[in-house]
Order: C-alpha cells, then structure tokens, then sequence
C-alpha cells in the first residue's frame, strides 16, 4: 500500500487544483446591518474583486449577494446569490440568502419553495431552526394575507364628499364674481 502511495501522490498533485484563498473581507460580513454606506461600497468593492479572482468560491457570492441587497440593488444580489447557487447546488447559507431576498420581495409563492429547498438542505440544528422560522413566517403572510395599505373600506363615500365640495367650491365662485 505504502508503494502504491508513494506512485500515485505526485501524479494526484499535479491533478489536484491549487488551493484558493477564500478567506472573507475582515469587515464583519455577517452583520451587514451595522456597516455605513460608505464602508459597505468599499466592502462590495473588495467583494466584487475577490469575486473576479475567486470565481468557484460560494462564501464570496453569498456575500457579495447580501452586500448588494444591503444598498438595496435587488437585481445585482439577485444575479450574485443566483451564481453562488449555481456553483454549488447544495449549499445552505446561499438556498436561504436567496430564500429570503425573495421573501422581503414578497415573492411568497417563489419564497415558500426555496426555503422548503433550503430547510432540505439544512444539517445543523441552526440552520434547521432558522429556515423553518422563515418558513414559519412565510406560511402566516399566506394564511394572514399581505397588508398593503391602511385603507380597507370602500372609496366611493370620500369620492362622493370630495364631488360635492368641489361643486360648493364652483358655486361658491360663481356667486362671487
């Protein structure tokens, strides 16, 4: 066995790739929330170079996805957790980044299936309590319904009462002049 190791370790090394730094900007990169505006353009700046350089890495996309949704471009941390999916299928933190992007989009219907994608991906107890949380809130916006305003009553009372001081209103300048 020794012999058969010491044959196939310097052909298994020239087929195995480099190692890539995928080591994460020192900015705190999970907490997104307490960064300035102008530290976070930095931030995505540094992202989107390492993205260049590291094409293959999850970690990078994800966070340069979570970055953009932080400066509210939807469309670029769209295209950025979409990548970080595609390179690896299976990673968690990317399914359910991209989960709830499109639950605070209130794209329930979409939400709902990828987080029920992400739930089946999840292998910590963290990740399974996190994802079935959001879950659990998707599924109360579908029974409870989406709020979309304050009004909920019937316009035609207020159009009515708005008709008739704008014809007090004419009258009344009529009568004046």
């Amino acid at each position: 066995m020794d012999a058969l190791q010491t044959v196939l370790s310097p052909q298994l090394e020239q087929r195995l790739p480099a190692p890539v730094n995928h080591r994460l900007p020192d900015v705190a990169w999970r907490d997104l929330q307490s960064v300035e505006p102008e530290k976070l353009a930095e931030l995505i700046a540094s992202l989107e170079e390492a993205c260049m350089q590291n094409p293959g890495s999850v970690a990078l996309h994800t966070c340069l996805g979570m970055a953009y949704a932080m400066n509210y471009d939807v469309y670029r941390s769209m295209d950025a957790l979409e990548e970080a999916r595609r390179i690896d299928p299976a990673d968690f933190l990317a399914q359910l980044k991209y989960s709830e992007l499109l639950f605070r989009l209130r794209v329930i219907e979409q939400a709902e299936e990828e987080t029920r994608r992400a739930l089946e991906l999840a292998c910590k107890p963290w990740e399974l309590s996190v994802a079935r949380r959001q879950l659990s809130e998707i599924r109360r916006l579908k029974r409870e319904g989406l709020v979309r305003g304050g009004w909920m009553h019937s316009l035609k009372v207020p159009a009515v009462g708005f008709m008739i001081l704008l014809f007090l209103v004419s009258c009344a300048y009529l009568v004046v002049k």
